[in-house]
Protein backbone atom coordinates (compact mmCIF):
# COMPACT_ATOMS: atom_id res chain seq x y z
CA UNK A 1 0.00 0.00 0.00
CA UNK A 2 1.53 3.48 -1.08
CA UNK A 3 1.51 6.19 1.42
CA UNK A 4 -1.28 7.91 0.21
CA UNK A 5 -3.64 4.31 -0.01
CA UNK A 6 -2.63 4.74 4.47
CA UNK A 7 -3.72 7.94 4.85
CA UNK A 8 -7.38 7.53 2.83
CA UNK A 9 -7.24 3.90 5.00
CA UNK A 10 -6.87 5.57 8.42
CA UNK A 11 -8.84 8.61 7.87
CA UNK A 12 -11.99 6.26 6.78
CA UNK A 13 -10.98 4.27 9.62
CA UNK A 14 -11.42 6.74 12.23
CA UNK A 15 -14.44 8.25 10.52
CA UNK A 16 -12.23 11.65 9.79
CA UNK A 17 -13.55 13.32 6.88
CA UNK A 18 -10.94 14.79 4.39
CA UNK A 19 -12.60 18.45 5.21
CA UNK A 20 -11.32 18.01 8.55
CA UNK A 21 -8.29 16.50 8.06
CA UNK A 22 -7.16 19.41 5.17
CA UNK A 23 -8.39 22.13 8.33
CA UNK A 24 -6.41 20.58 10.79
CA UNK A 25 -3.29 20.78 8.20
CA UNK A 26 -4.43 23.95 7.00
CA UNK A 27 -4.45 23.71 3.28
CA UNK A 28 -8.08 23.04 0.99
CA UNK A 29 -10.24 19.97 0.96
CA UNK A 30 -9.76 19.60 -2.74
CA UNK A 31 -5.60 20.03 -1.97
CA UNK A 32 -5.74 17.30 0.49
CA UNK A 33 -8.04 15.03 -1.84
CA UNK A 34 -5.50 15.35 -4.45
CA UNK A 35 -3.07 13.86 -1.85
CA UNK A 36 -4.91 10.80 -1.01
CA UNK A 37 -6.00 10.00 -4.86
CA UNK A 38 -2.05 10.70 -5.60
CA UNK A 39 -2.83 12.78 -8.13
CA UNK A 40 -0.24 15.17 -6.44
CA UNK A 41 2.80 14.22 -4.53
CA UNK A 42 2.35 15.18 -0.70
CA UNK A 43 4.92 17.87 0.68
CA UNK A 44 6.76 16.16 3.90
CA UNK A 45 6.29 18.88 5.90
CA UNK A 46 2.73 17.87 6.52
CA UNK A 47 3.66 14.30 7.42
CA UNK A 48 4.39 14.61 11.34
CA UNK A 49 0.66 17.18 11.32
CA UNK A 50 -0.73 13.70 9.74
CA UNK A 51 0.60 11.32 12.01
CA UNK A 52 -0.62 13.20 15.52
CA UNK A 53 -3.92 13.78 13.66
CA UNK A 54 -4.33 10.19 12.95
CA UNK A 55 -1.97 9.12 15.70
CA UNK A 56 -0.16 6.58 13.70
CA UNK A 57 3.99 6.79 13.29
CA UNK A 58 5.41 8.27 10.36
CA UNK A 59 7.78 4.76 9.70
CA UNK A 60 3.57 2.92 8.88
CA UNK A 61 3.02 6.09 6.48
CA UNK A 62 5.56 5.74 4.76
CA UNK A 63 5.18 1.36 4.36
CA UNK A 64 8.12 0.81 6.63
CA UNK A 65 6.48 -0.97 8.90
CA UNK A 66 2.88 -2.78 8.63
CA UNK A 67 1.99 -1.93 12.63
CA UNK A 68 0.13 1.75 12.53
CA UNK A 69 2.07 2.27 16.53
CA UNK A 70 4.78 0.89 16.34
CA UNK A 71 8.56 3.10 14.92
CA UNK A 72 11.86 1.53 13.39
CA UNK A 73 14.58 1.18 15.92
CA UNK A 74 17.72 2.58 14.44
CA UNK A 75 21.28 1.20 15.20
CA UNK A 76 23.43 3.76 17.00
Amino acid sequence: MYYNEKMAYERDRQNITQKEMAFKIGIKQQQYSRYEKGINVMPVTYLPKICKILNVSADYILGLTDNPNTQLKTKK
